[in-house]
Order: C-alpha cells, then structure tokens, then sequence
C-alpha cells in the first residue's frame, strides 16, 4: 500500500537566510529570493503550505540594473480620486528608498493571495551593509546568475 507524505507544522524548521543584493540583477536576485520564500529550495515543497525560510537582503542600493532602466522604467500608484495617478521612475525610488524597489520585484513573484501576503512578512531589506538579524545566525545565501 502506497502512502502519502504530508508535511506536517511540526517537521517545518525555518531558517535564516543572508543575501547580499550587490552587483546581482534585479529580476535574478527577485526570482531567487521568490523560490526561498516559497519554500521551493526544500524537497518538501508543497504549494499550499508555508514552508519557506526568512530572508534577510542587504546592500539594495547597490542592485545591478541592465540598460537604461533607471530612467526609463516607471512605477505607478493610484490614490483612486480624479488626478491621483502617480507615477515615479526606478531612479526617484531608489534616491528616496531603495528597499522598496527590491520588495515590489519579489512581491510580484509571490502568489497574489493569503499565502503571498503571509510569505512577504519572512522578507527583510536594508538599504546598506547592516542589519539587526545577527542573533538568528543567518546562512550566507548566493544567487544563481
């Protein structure tokens, strides 16, 4: 007789991650961030269960961007009045925080749903090279370019 495994809240460990964003593409940095945030990286991986680890990102001011992205590419946001459109270039976002630019690119690679929303808080960028996370004795973590 074949059996099922399902994982269970008390087999999950979660784990500390340390991503340094220096130099790395943006979309590449997202897409991995994404994968260890879903929990994808384990062999228990199932879509439906929060099974990632926290990750911690660091120096995302220093993010790699390809051509002329900076001036060209364009965040919007609506207030939902009349006129209240919004709408900003990468390089206005990164000069006013530049851990916002690091947070849209992943969130877009997250689920659009509870899960996605649960998965976003495990996410932790700072703009330079420190961070208050040392006592979780987080694991160096590098991308795959």
């Amino acid at each position: 007789m074949m059996k099922t495994h399902t994982v269970k809240a008390s087999d999950i460990s979660q784990e500390w991650h340390l991503v340094d964003a220096a130099e790395q593409p943006l979309g590449r940095l997202a897409s991995e961030i994404a994968k260890v945030l879903r929990g994808k990286h384990r062999p228990s991986y199932s879509p439906h269960l929060h099974l990632g680890d926290h990750v911690i990102v660091v120096n995302a001011e220093k993010i790699s961007l390809s051509g002329s992205k900076r001036q060209k590419k364009v965040y919007y946001s609506y207030s939902g009045y009349q006129g209240g459109l919004r709408m900003r270039t990468l390089q206005e976002v990164m000069e006013k925080d530049p851990t916002r630019v690091v947070v849209h690119a992943v969130r877009g690679m997250l689920p659009s749903n509870r899960l996605g929303r649960r998965l976003l808080k495990k996410l932790k960028v700072y703009a330079g090279p420190d961070h208050p996370h040392k006592a979780q004795k987080p694991t160096s973590f590098t991308p795959q370019t």
